[in-house]
């Protein structure tokens, strides 16, 4: 959270780059987790395409900090369905070019127990309903509020509580099945 957030969006406004770095820098890290959950193929390439979108059309955009969080993740929600239904119609296929790839490997341990974790996450993600699992990425990595989710997924705040409750309580069960104490 940007604690001169006010001063921030002002200045971006007014077109300075580092203004725009700053939002960017605040919530870039969300979006990508979200979309990455959400099953995004091209997560930066999103991401970035969130970030452009908010940008040019910041002129149009009201409210504070939390407003603008939600206006983020909102866009970040209608991108991935748009990239869903491209990938419907035509999957694409990019090559390989190995100069081109800059990932760095880290130790075989530390990839191993990362991938653990996030085979289980998924796992346990899977157990739920597809609004169940939207609801909680937005709420937990989006940091959005009950209403804030409303407006992004196009549901009720009383029907995104009870989503969530609902998640909630089985991951809980499946948790405590795995033997799991809480």
């Amino acid at each position: 959270m940007l604690p001169d957030f006010d001063a921030v969006l002002a200045r971006a406004r007014a077109g300075e780059g580092a203004a725009f770095r700053e939002l960017h820098e605040d919530l870039a890290g969300p979006v990508a987790a979200y979309l990455r959950h959400r099953g995004a193929w091209e997560v930066q390439d999103l991401t970035s395409e969130v970030f452009l979108a908010a940008f040019t059309s910041l002129s149009r955009f009201t409210g504070g900090q939390g407003e603008f969080r939600s206006w983020i993740f909102t866009i970040a929600h209608r991108r991935l369905v748009d990239e869903w239904r491209r990938a419907g119609r035509a999957p694409q296929q990019v090559a390989y070019v190995p100069e081109d790839d800059v990932r760095t490997a880290g130790s075989a341990e530390a990839h191993a127990l990362d991938r653990i974790g996030e085979q289980r996450v998924r796992r346990l993600l899977g157990t739920l309903s597809p609004d169940q699992q939207e609801v909680l990425l937005l709420r937990i990595l989006g940091d959005l509020t009950v209403e804030q989710v409303a407006d992004a997924v196009g549901k009720r705040p009383g029907a995104v509580k009870a989503l969530q409750r609902r998640g909630l309580a089985s991951l809980r069960r499946a948790i405590e099945a795995e033997g799991v104490p809480l």
